[in-house]
């Protein structure tokens, strides 16, 4: 059966989750876990990582927690969501990472997460002394303007990343996985990161949007960031042409540079402003990972990827899209 192939009953049976189910486990017993309707989580998967975005943000915002450990553990779990969809409704099975992927994967969400870190700290003084505390304007009008705003820097960073023969040495790190799931998300390299989050939260502040209208849209774009990234069987139908999606992305990441657009992870509606938008029902890239590979070091050689935009070498054209 061919790897994207579903059951004509509209159920899926993993093998890779029967064989974590313990030994002298009854066929009834264990078939809540191994049969799953796909065609229901299909259609409530979005929908449910959206109203979690919603209930997080209000609940926040309500209690007054602290964003400090609200948006790190809201992260964690949404990580931990998508990497349960991908094994119940893969978009394909063969872009599971393998063991050494995991360990690679790893090392670089710890330096992702550094260089976010990294990113906040260089923008910290500005947004306290900037950006006020409580809303100015009511929070219905701001959390649409700030998801506008910042959305459109890290548009117009990404497809700078793209475009600039310098700046896709940094960003070029990112595509060299031959496979698009929420493990490698995180595959970075960590001054990219720290540039593309200082742009947009230094903007956010700058335009003087409040902190609680940061916050409930950090936890979206947090959201959407490792959603359109998951290698999951969701599909969003008229929805794509406003926000973005794992079908959407997967073309942002095809070695066919014609149809490599995309570069809205929140939000497709830049893409369809400024003409980067490929995608149709239907289409899917033949492969995805970089144009030429040989321009790049492999995932596992992390040091060699961190020290790549410094080697002594003609800068490589720009990367896909």
């Amino acid at each position: 059966m061919d790897e994207r192939e579903r059951s004509t009953d509209g159920e899926i049976y993993s093998a890779e989750v029967s064989a974590a189910v313990p030994a002298g486990f009854s066929a009834d017993r264990k078939s809540w876990v191994s049969i799953v309707p796909a065609s229901f989580l299909r259609s409530v998967a979005y929908p449910a990582l959206l109203l979690a975005v919603v209930l997080v943000g209000v609940a926040a915002l309500w209690r007054q927690w602290d964003p400090a450990w609200v948006s790190p553990l809201f992260l964690l779990g949404t990580i931990a969501y998508l990497a349960l969809l991908e094994r119940l409704i893969p978009y394909d099975r063969t872009w599971h990472p393998g063991k050494d992927e995991w360990r690679w994967y790893g090392i670089y969400f710890l330096l992702t997460m550094a260089g976010s870190g990294l990113a906040q700290l260089l923008v910290a003084l500005a947004v306290g002394l900037i950006s006020p505390a409580e809303p100015v304007l009511h929070l219905g009008v701001e959390v649409p303007g700030a998801l506008l705003a910042g959305s459109f820097v890290s548009y117009l960073v990404h497809r700078l990343g793209h475009r600039n023969a310098l700046l896709w040495r940094l960003h070029g790190v990112h595509h060299v996985p031959e496979k698009v799931n929420v493990a490698n998300n995180g595959v970075n390299h960590v001054l990219d990161i720290v540039l593309a989050q200082s742009l947009v939260q230094l903007t956010l502040a700058l335009v003087g949007f409040s902190r609680p209208a940061v916050l409930v849209v950090g936890l979206f774009v947090a959201a959407q960031g490792y959603f359109v990234h998951a290698n999951i069987d969701v599909r969003i139908g008229p929805l794509n042409h406003l926000l973005a999606s794992p079908e959407q992305h997967r073309l942002h990441h095809s070695t066919d540079l014609s149809e490599a657009g995309h570069y809205g992870s929140d939000l497709s509606c830049w893409d369809r402003l400024f003409g980067t938008f490929t995608w149709r029902p239907g289409r899917e890239p033949a492969a995805v990972g970089l144009h030429d590979p040989a321009t790049f070091p492999g995932t596992g050689d992390i040091l060699a990827a961190l020290l790549h935009p410094w080697r002594r070498r003609p800068a490589p054209g720009p990367g896909p899209g």
